[in-house]
């Protein structure tokens, strides 16, 4: 999931100021965690320690809540009332790479992918695309090739996936729903050379940067096995300690 992490980190600075170019620095000054980051560690450590989605989104949320929430979610994990608000944004996909990287079949991956989304995210969009992503991840962690992946993911959910990233680019607009950046995330890594260029191509669209990155980013990692010492060492040195043993842990159990 550390790839996830990453592309939340890189693509933080241009959330609010999108580029449409893959030529950028990585990193600056300025590159953070966002919520992309807090939830992806809260669905892992709900992995982990077999808890309840709920209760580890709410508690992870409240620690940090200054990461960047929608305002749905923000006032969701302060209210008492934790019944889902039938979201179809992309906080169920951001958030859902563990699940791809830590359940062994199709359908494990599909449900429990399924249950991380909806105590939010209830919405069938909000459900299908934490699957989409879930289920990219899992297919690129078993070995399946960019054309396999493909074919499933549009088949099982109707996305284009046929578009290329420069044809994306040219219109493409900032965009929080699951039905107009999950694809795109998808295809960025489609394209891809190698992790960075997932990022980097993920970015580039011009949209919601961080989130499209870590979508990306996760997919990738998957797919492409080990991501640059430079980058891990780098994204890791910008996290919160209590994170870091989180993220060992479920690398280790995992395999990762």
């Amino acid at each position: 999931m550390l790839g996830a992490i990453a592309g939340d980190v890189i693509g933080s600075v241009f959330e609010r100021y999108p580029t449409k170019s893959t030529e950028f620095p990585l990193f600056s000054r300025v590159s953070t965690f966002t919520d992309d980051t807090v939830l992806t560690v809260a669905i892992a450590f709900s992995i982990l320690k077999k808890t309840d989605y709920t209760q580890s989104l709410k508690m992870f949320g409240q620690k940090y809540p200054h990461a960047g929430y929608g305002g749905f979610f923000y006032r969701w994990m302060f209210s008492p009332d934790s019944s889902p608000y039938n979201s179809w944004g992309n906080g169920s996909a951001m958030r859902v790479s563990p699940v791809g990287f830590a359940f062994s079949s199709f359908e494990e991956v599909l449900d429990e992918a399924g249950k991380s989304a909806e105590v939010t995210h209830n919405h069938p969009e909000g459900i299908k695309g934490a699957q989409a992503t879930a289920l990219a991840i899992y297919l690129a962690r078993k070995g399946e090739g960019r054309e396999g992946i493909r074919k499933e993911i549009s088949s099982r959910f109707g996305y284009d996936l046929n578009r290329s990233v420069d044809e994306i680019r040219k219109t493409y607009r900032f965009d929080v729903s699951c039905q107009g950046s999950v694809p795109e995330a998808i295809i960025s890594f489609l394209e891809s050379e190698n992790f960075e260029d997932a990022i980097r191509k993920a970015i580039s669209l011009g949209g919601d940067s961080d989130t499209l990155a870590c979508m990306a980013g996760g997919i990738a990692q998957a797919y492409y096995k080990k991501m640059p010492q430079e980058i891990v060492s780098d994204v890791r040195g910008r996290l919160p300690d209590e994170f870091l043993p989180i993220i060992d842990e479920f690398n280790e159990t995992y395999g990762l």
